[in-house]
């Protein structure tokens, strides 16, 4: 067995500016804006060696998911919110319910070794494709901890990626 994941959440998930996150980033206008946020929100969590992020204290739990490009085989990194399984992280490819999958996913797929910056800590992931049952209740994890990602899964016609992050 590997040694777990840190863990670290900036701000409650329970406090009212949380609950109100969640409502706005469902809302088409919402998504734009976080979309939108995201350069900034990775400068922010590069600095701060992904412990604060533009969204504030919301207890919204955040990495940097550093993928080679498929493409450019240039590094590329994406802030992400993910759902802590100990021994494991999983992320989901939901690009706000776009019609595209997020380059990260396609990224993934083509090279599944990658970096995660968590707590302050580097740590070198191995990306695995989540698939079958325990897709489903991945992605309800993802739901409890967002609501908002019931209303990106209607908002496409793809299947979400879901990926399991372990040590490399």
């Amino acid at each position: 067995m590997t040694t777990p994941f840190p863990q670290w959440q900036w701000g409650s998930r329970d406090n009212p500016l949380s609950r109100i996150a969640g409502k706005f980033a469902a809302t088409a206008p919402g998504s734009w804006v976080i979309r939108t946020l995201t350069p900034l929100d990775r400068r922010l969590l590069e600095r701060t060696g992904a412990k604060y992020t533009v969204l504030g204290p919301i207890g919204a739990p955040v990495i940097l998911l550093t993928t080679t490009g498929r493409k450019s085989g240039q590094p590329r990194t994406q802030p992400l919110l993910y759902v802590h399984g100990g021994d494991t992280l999983y992320v989901i490819g939901s690009n706000f319910g776009q019609t595209r999958h997020p380059a990260w996913s396609a990224n993934l797929l083509a090279e599944p070794r990658a970096t995660v910056a968590i707590a302050g800590e580097r740590i070198p992931v191995t990306a695995t494709p989540v698939e079958g049952p325990a897709k489903e209740e991945i992605f309800r994890q993802f739901v409890d901890l967002v609501s908002a990602y019931s209303v990106y899964r209607e908002r496409t016609t793809r299947d979400l990626r879901i990926f399991a992050l372990t040590k490399a």
